[in-house]
């Protein structure tokens, strides 16, 4: 249903257009759109301010994704990245608002209809690789409209995100098989063995009934979840569990 109604909107768009609805945004000098080429880095203007606008988006996403009461809820690996999830949607937000301000209705429209096509069928396993396959691909379709510079700051925004994204990965640990009436005890060293580490803890479950605790929390720059396992297989015998992991 909404790629049908993508469908629609972009045979819809000549016919407003030909109503002289906004006339302009929709037909270009001799049936061609006027992009700028690779003379397009040279306009510093252009590029100082779709910068500035592709970071307020950033800054605007993140502001709702690091919510101070998010914390509250999160107890799962989606969860955890949430807040990654809401600012890269920003910025593939922005980018289509900027190719809609700068160079017409038509590009818009167009990267809208393909972001919405590859949002609901094609299965990317997640929302946050959603995401970025969004983006991938609008820096390439970018690209081949004629717009290079826009789509070497967007391929550049896209870099920097997932590198600071993929810097503190969200990992889960279930320990199970505790011994009988010390998990609260299992789980205060589980948890000091990780913090000691420089992890943080996200969130913390204990099913007394399983004899199970969950920890979220984020890894280390500085460390890895090789490591991180090696020192968590070093709490005494008389208190540890069975380790499983799952990393986003």
């Amino acid at each position: 249903m909404r790629s049908l109604a993508v469908f629609l909107l972009l045979l819809m768009a000549p016919g407003v257009a030909s109503a002289g609805v906004h006339a302009g945004l929709f037909d270009a000098p001799s049936g061609q759109l006027g992009t700028p080429g690779w003379a397009g880095f040279l306009d510093g203007h252009f590029m100082i301010d779709s910068v500035a606008a592709l970071l307020l988006a950033c800054v605007l996403g993140a502001v709702i994704g690091y919510h101070p009461s998010t914390p509250r809820t999160v107890d799962t690996l989606e969860e955890a990245d949430l807040p990654k999830v809401y600012i890269m949607y920003a910025f593939v937000g922005a980018v289509i608002g900027v190719t809609v301000r700068e160079f017409g209705m038509v590009i818009g429209v167009v990267v809208f209809g393909i972001g919405g096509l590859i949002r609901f069928r094609t299965d990317a396993g997640n929302t946050r690789d959603t995401g970025r396959l969004i983006a991938v691909t609008l820096s390439g379709l970018t690209a081949g409209l004629g717009l290079p510079h826009f789509a070497v700051i967007t391929t550049i925004f896209t870099f920097v995100m997932i590198f600071i994204f993929d810097s503190r990965p969200a990992c889960l640990i279930k320990i199970d098989h505790l011994p009988e009436g010390r998990l609260a005890e299992s789980a205060a060293i589980y948890r000091g063995v990780l913090e000691a580490r420089g992890c943080k803890i996200i969130s913390e479950r204990k099913n007394f009934s399983k004899n199970r605790v969950e920890l979220l929390f984020r890894l280390p720059r500085a460390d890895t979840h090789d490591a991180v396992h090696a020192a968590l297989c070093g709490v005494p015998p008389e208190v540890s569990g069975q380790i499983d992991w799952e990393i986003d």
